[in-house]
């Protein structure tokens, strides 16, 4: 009996192995197929180029996934979306390429519109983006297990600074104007030495250079200038505090020494004298009651040039008075200029458009109106040059 038994357990285990090493065989027999499918980045790096909004900021290429019989059809399918989302319906975005297709490119314009509407982010501060190709097969007697390839891309903001001898040992980034997109500004405390102007953008350093190649400064004047990965340096040859303006778009640098330093418009009313840092709006808009303050914001590429944030619209005039006493009615205000015969009137301001602006506090200038156009979410004052414009962002 011992005996039966001790064949029947010897004979169970034995069955045991067998099962396991057929199974151990069965799984080895299952190759893993040989996946081509390679994707590659134009970029590790971007930066969100605002001036060419609709040129091609990304692109993304793809090797063919490994060939099949005819009778599978390949279908590759792309995914676009911000680090985090996984890939969620809501935040992908995501396209059915057509066939023979095997690259993807995307526009600065579309990348911020979909950061800023989509996936709500602030393209002033860096994230990282996430593009996926997935290649998949439909039809054919078997089963073909799709390849999938992902790769990641930072996006850095464009970074603007001054640096130098001058400046010390680091860098100090510059402010983006609120009146002007492509435009950067700084006031900062110089030494004698160099000056330099960088632009950090999609990982790489570039240096405003004079077109004319000269490193004397000119004081105060607009000079021309192109970006190169060559250093260039301005120099500086008087301690003091600076003003330091670069316009990407108009491709132009100013620098402005403590002999050249801009001031902020002043006006003689009644028996007032007022430095303007800020504005009223006074009319139809309030109903002729209390000012409303408009809280600009002064430029740090002029002082002279006042920026409205704010969603009011309607007929008003710009007032340096924020009282609700009669001065109200009697301060220094600028509006639409005069008629050619010295009267009164009124103006629509036109969205996106400069107009000429015209100040002082005569019953004539206090009594003309310019309409700010529905749909405005932003009015510049250029307070030196005597223009206004209402636009939207």
């Amino acid at each position: 009996m011992k005996r039966v038994k001790y064949l029947f357990n010897a004979w169970c285990l034995m069955l045991v192995i067998a099962c396991f090493s057929a199974c151990k065989h069965e799984i080895n027999d299952i190759e893993k197929p040989q996946e081509t499918l390679a994707l590659k980045a134009s970029a590790e790096n971007i930066s969100l180029d605002e001036n060419n909004g609709g040129k091609n900021i990304l692109t993304f290429n793809w090797e063919k996934a490994r060939s099949q019989s005819d009778d599978h059809m390949v279908t590759y399918i792309t995914k676009l979306d911000v680090v985090g989302n996984n890939f969620g319906s809501s935040t992908a975005i995501m396209t059915y390429e057509d066939d023979g297709v095997f690259s993807k490119s995307f526009t600065s314009e579309q990348l911020m519109n979909w950061a800023n509407q989509k996936w709500k982010v602030a393209t002033n501060k860096p994230f990282t983006l996430e593009f996926r190709v997935t290649a998949q097969w439909e039809g054919g007697a078997t089963f073909e297990a799709p390849e999938v390839r992902t790769v990641k891309i930072n996006v850095v903001p464009t970074k603007v600074s001054v640096g130098g001898s001058a400046v010390g040992a680091n860098r100090i980034e510059m402010q983006k104007t609120l009146e002007d997109l492509n435009q950067y500004a700084f006031v900062l405390n110089l030494q004698p030495g160099d000056l330099q102007i960088t632009m950090e953008n999609s990982g790489k350093t570039f240096y405003a250079t004079a077109t004319d190649a000269s490193t004397a400064l000119k004081d105060g004047t607009a000079t021309g200038v192109k970006l190169a990965e060559t250093p260039f340096a301005w120099k500086i040859e008087t301690a003091g505090e600076y003003r330091v303006v670069i316009n990407l778009q108009k491709n132009t640098a100013t620098i402005y020494s403590p002999a050249k330093a801009l001031a902020p418009k002043v006006v003689q009313w009644s028996t007032f004298t007022t430095t303007i840092s800020e504005l009223w709006m006074h009319g139809a808009i309030n109903n002729f009651g209390t000012p409303i303050k408009m809280d600009c914001t002064v430029s740090i590429a002029d002082p002279q040039v006042l920026v409205y944030s704010g969603a009011r619209v309607g007929k008003t005039k710009f007032i340096v008075y924020g009282g609700n006493d009669n001065n109200k009615n009697l301060a220094y205000a600028f509006s639409c200029p005069l008629t050619a015969t010295g009267t009164q009137q009124e103006l629509p301001l036109v969205l996106g458009t400069v107009a000429p602006l015209s100040g002082g506090s005569t019953s004539a200038q206090r009594n003309s109106y310019y309409t700010i156009p529905t749909g405005a979410n932003i009015v510049v004052f250029d307070l030196r040059n005597m223009t206004i414009q209402a636009d939207r962002r």
